[in-house]
């Protein structure tokens, strides 16, 4: 057996309702079958899907390399998914900064951080200049180490850019507020940003509020986070999720730390004090234990 020197990549795509789309994005992943898509999380209420890719990768991937497999197959979904979708007429509940809003790297098995943030460069590069779309880096593939909701906080992502709870279309000008990483300094509307990083494992765990009160889920969902004197290593947003609903978003940077059941009984706690029913929270992708073992099954290894 090969040592397990894993790369996960969790790619999300603004879009799911348009299923031509959709279909040509998994195709393209399907070129490079080594790099399996594992997990597919489709929320027609947020109009956003995610993706989790998983591959055997070179343990030091260089611009002279080809980076494996796993670097060929997200090029071809964030080129396909660009292909395919036009921003400019895109809605949902969920922010985004582009056609391909988000793409984050993890370290599995023996990999290292460092050698997903190589791979996640490579990556950036490709998108940034062969697709020419500004490309921001975050996390361990940044040179500072520049975490993702400062990009996003930066660029607006966290005002809805239209009335009501609703996110419509894309960036508002050409011009971007920050310098890109790799990429033209111009975006174009129809397509977007894209901002790539690389971290140790993050949990992705929302959490339901039987309520319309957007303004008072946004007040737990500040209160819950870390950023607003709650818990530690906590990340949160609140968005509206179907017809009576909204969800407090979370971000889990450290589940070793905190995890999803401390989430779940503050924000019960929170939501107690708002008046508000709380539902069961859950998880947007599969334990890194289950990934691994998913991908063990498909014989790779």
């Amino acid at each position: 057996m090969r040592s397990l020197i894993l790369a996960c990549c969790k790619l999300y795509i603004s879009e799911s309702q348009n299923s031509a789309a959709l279909e040509l994005i998994s195709g393209a992943a399907k070129q490079c079958p080594e790099a399996a898509i594992i997990n597919k999380f489709q929320d027609e209420a947020y109009n956003r899907v995610g993706y989790t890719l998983v591959s055997h990768f070179s343990p030091t991937p260089s611009p002279s390399s080809d980076g494996g497999p796993l670097r060929k197959a997200v090029f071809s979904m964030v080129k396909a998914a660009i292909d395919s979708i036009n921003l400019e007429v895109h809605c949902g509940t969920h922010p985004r900064l582009g056609v391909v809003d988000h793409i984050c790297f993890h370290p599995l098995a023996q990999a290292s951080l460092d050698q997903v943030a190589a791979l996640a460069k490579l990556v950036a590069s490709d998108i940034g200049y062969n697709l020419q779309v500004p490309t921001f880096l975050y996390g361990a593939a940044h040179e500072g180490g520049r975490t993702l909701d400062s990009i996003r906080r930066e660029m607006g992502y966290f005002k809805p850019n239209s009335l009501g709870i609703q996110w419509a279309g894309g960036p508002e000008s050409e011009s971007l507020r920050l310098q890109p990483d790799m990429g033209p300094a111009q975006v174009a509307r129809a397509t977007g940003v894209v901002v790539v990083g690389a971290t140790r494992w993050v949990d992705n765990y929302n959490v339901p509020i039987t309520s319309k009160d957007i303004a008072a889920v946004r007040r737990i969902a500040k209160r819950v986070s870390s950023r607003g004197g709650g818990l530690k290593t906590v990340q949160a947003m609140a968005l509206a999720h179907g017809e009576d609903s909204t969800e407090v978003a979370c971000n889990l940077l450290d589940p070793n730390l905190v995890g999803a059941d401390k989430v779940q009984l503050e924000i019960e706690r929170l939501a107690g004090e708002e008046g508000m029913a709380v539902g069961k929270g859950y998880f947007t992708d599969l334990s890194q234990e289950e990934i691994v073992e998913n991908y063990m099954k498909l014989g790779f290894c």
